[in-house]
């Protein structure tokens, strides 16, 4: 088992170590201008001037219904299965449960049609408009018994006989493949209302099939290659994408997150004597599946078996680069990031003109991330901009009890933690198993870090943490990964039994991106404010305790649990969607925030998804005046028989993941 160096900070401190001292980022406090995409920024004392909220929140919403506030409407701009070009017909969903995706034509269509359970969203526009673009939406994974009449549901639940149906339905296995990836659309905004454009230029499709360059360190690396590509050079097709960014130069970026779920027989590989024991360790850390896999792909792809193809794995798990404005470029994996359970990446220009792009490893007991580039961002050469990702330095974040951090370099030495006799003979290693490198390194364990953002005003930092049940109250070591871990509180996650979630704000030394050291604070322990838990003092942290950034009118405040994506509008407010429990219930939603001034932390509900979704995406368009959102797995927990949700369509219909476009039935800036 990899173990820690000796020497490597340890981080479980209780909070009486840690939050001793006041808030190092008070409302209001100054903070220098830097360089970064989109705008200038503003000190804090100048942000809070732009960042009023006015519209009427609402409250937590069992319904199966996308609920607003007064004053605001949405456009459902695109549903699962609606296709691209007029060459194949849109899905027919009432056809679900008659098996309309188990018929032989069904997977070509898919590769032409929207894909399911939507995510990520970012926006392109088209000739500097804030109503005419391109859309980037992350399709992640998919929901099979929602797709495919009998099927029981994900195989690591329904275990035997979701194999067998599999296996009894070979064809299932192209049509999911198809619905995974990216989908790159053209919208337009057309008499106030959203719509996509069919048969544009710009509309494709990227799959789980799509060949994709492999770029950076690990292109050509022996780890890369496979009897299909002996060269290590193109991988076929990305998955499991969930967060995503754009970079300054106009390109999209999707990030490939649980991974793991779709490889099996790691015991298989395992027993074999002919196998290197670093790749089936580097398979452990990710906690790929020891026999059958969650979706069972390996019956009709043996790239998905790992004794088949032992480094398969090691070609997905990156950033994927790519470019919404020329449907005929070949993405790109850009290897210099990493290679872990991404959930985005949020390139920033520092005040040297140098990228750093920041990134969240989304699983428990993981870590946060920042790649510096070693060139500058050419304002002036698109072109030149497209290699910035494949040359520069990983990171990974150590937070001390003292509210300090640093970055720690995630680089090959022969004389260093980062070596041979660790597992990693050369560069490119250290970025594929990146995991394995950042807790040699004594990198801070999290709580599911998945989004990672940088405020357009002010230049901060916030990481959504969205729980991890694993943290133990007291003190204790755990297994998870195929590592040790100390599962109680640390100073950077100060919660036991994280059931709710929690956002740090980061404030890099000198406020420079491209710093190695940073100081930070918890902005935000979620949970309900109401009955007495909420807190403005951190030393006095429970279990079931909300902290929001210091703000103390509970009355004024709504719950909210497991912040995922997390956006911000053009006046530097914090919007964040949910992906789990909701401390009252309700379904999954947006809320919004101020990050400064007198109002710093007044967290307010925007908005609640149908039944059974998870709200995703978190994108405005450039002018504020539209918020576009992925409902994602609608109805999740029923079947094609037996429906939980009727969203978007209403009547008996079945549920489809949809991207809406959240607009002011009257126009102006959402929120305001």
């Amino acid at each position: 088992m990899t173990r820690r160096a000796p020497d490597a900070p340890v981080f479980e401190e209780l909070l009486t170590q840690r939050l001793t001292r006041r808030h190092l980022l008070q409302a209001g406090a100054a903070i220098a201008p830097m360089a970064m995409v989109g705008s200038a920024l503003l000190t804090p004392a100048q942000a809070s001037k732009t960042a009023q909220l006015g519209f009427k929140p609402i409250k937590g919403s069992k319904a199966d219904a996308v609920v607003l506030p007064p004053g605001y409407t949405y456009d459902v701009l695109i549903r699962w299965g609606e296709s691209l070009t007029s060459k194949v017909p849109d899905l027919d969903a009432t056809k679900l449960d008659a098996g309309a995706l188990l018929e032989p034509t069904a997977a070509e269509h898919q590769r032409n049609q929207f894909g399911t359970n939507c995510d990520a969203i970012h926006f392109f526009p088209l000739n500097g408009r804030s109503d005419h673009g391109v859309l980037c939406v992350n399709n992640e994974y998919t929901e099979d018994s929602l797709m495919f009449p009998g099927h029981p549901g994900f195989g690591g639940i329904s275990g035997a006989v979701a194999r067998a149906y599999v296996q009894k339905h070979p064809q299932v296995v192209p049509v999911a493949k198809a619905a995974q990836g990216v989908s790159v659309v053209e919208i337009k905004r057309e008499r106030g209302r959203w719509r996509f454009v069919k048969d544009s230029r710009f509309n494709r499709r990227i799959t789980a099939d799509t060949p994709i360059d492999i770029g950076g360190p690990a292109r050509g690396a022996a780890l890369m290659k496979t009897k299909d590509d002996p060269n290590g050079e193109r991988a076929f097709g990305t998955f499991a994408n969930c967060a995503g960014g754009e970079t300054p130069w106009g390109t999209y970026l999707t990030a490939e997150e649980n991974i793991q779920d779709y490889f099996a027989n790691l015991d298989q590989l395992k027993a074999r004597k002919d196998v290197d024991p670093f790749i089936v360790e580097a398979h452990r850390r990710w906690r790929m599946w020891k026999a059958q896999s969650l979706y069972n792909w390996d019956i009709a792809d043996r790239r998905f078996d790992l004794p088949t193809s032992p480094t398969e794995p090691f070609r997905f798990g990156w950033i994927v680069e790519i470019d919404p404005l020329d449907p005929t470029s070949t993405p790109v994996k850009r290897t210099a990031l990493g290679r872990f359970a991404h959930e985005g990446a949020s390139p920033v220009i520092a005040g040297n003109g140098r990228v750093a792009v920041y990134m969240g490893d989304d699983d428990k007991f993981e870590y946060v991330y920042k790649f510096i580039s070693t060139n500058r961002f050419d304002p002036k050469n698109r072109a030149a901009n497209r290699s910035l990702l494949d040359q520069g330095t990983l990171h990974v974040a150590r937070f001390d009890a003292s509210g300090k951090g640093q970055w720690l370099p995630l680089v090959f030495d022969p004389k260093g933690p980062l070596n041979a006799a660790a597992g990693f003979r050369n560069q490119a290693d250290v970025l594929i198993k990146a995991r394995m490198a950042a807790y040699l390194l004594g990198a801070t364990p999290m709580d599911r870090p998945e989004d990672v953002e940088a405020n357009p005003t002010t230049g901060r930092i916030y990481i959504a943490c969205t729980r991890n049940e694993n943290r133990t109250v007291e003190a204790g070591t755990i297994t998870y990964g195929g590592r040790e871990i100390d599962s109680a509180p640390n100073a950077a996650n100060p919660r036991g039994q994280n059931n709710f979630g929690h956002i740090i704000e980061i404030t890099e030394a000198g406020d420079d991106h491209t710093s190695l050291e940073f100081s930070w604070e918890v902005f935000l322990l979620a949970g309900d404010p109401s009955g007495g838990r909420l807190i403005t003092d951190l030393s006095q942290v429970k279990s079931d305790s909300a902290y929001y950034a210091g703000y103390a009118n509970a009355a004024e405040l709504s719950p909210i649990g497991s912040p995922d994506n997390v956006g911000f509008d053009r006046a530097g407010n914090l919007w964040m969607v949910t992906d789990g429990s909701q401390p009252g219930g309700g379904n999954d939603g947006c809320w919004v925030t101020p990050t400064v001034g007198p109002n710093r932390g007044r967290l307010q509900q925007f908005m609640s998804g149908p039944v059974g979704c998870e709200v995703c995406g978190c994108q405005f368009s450039p002018d504020d005046e539209t918020l576009f959102i992925s409902i994602q797995h609608p109805g999740a927990g029923g079947s094609t028989a037996s429906p939980r949700s009727h969203w978007p369509d209403g009547g008996t219909s079945q549920p489809r993941p949809s991207v809406i476009a959240i607009r002011k039935e009257d126009g102006g800036v959402v929120g305001s």
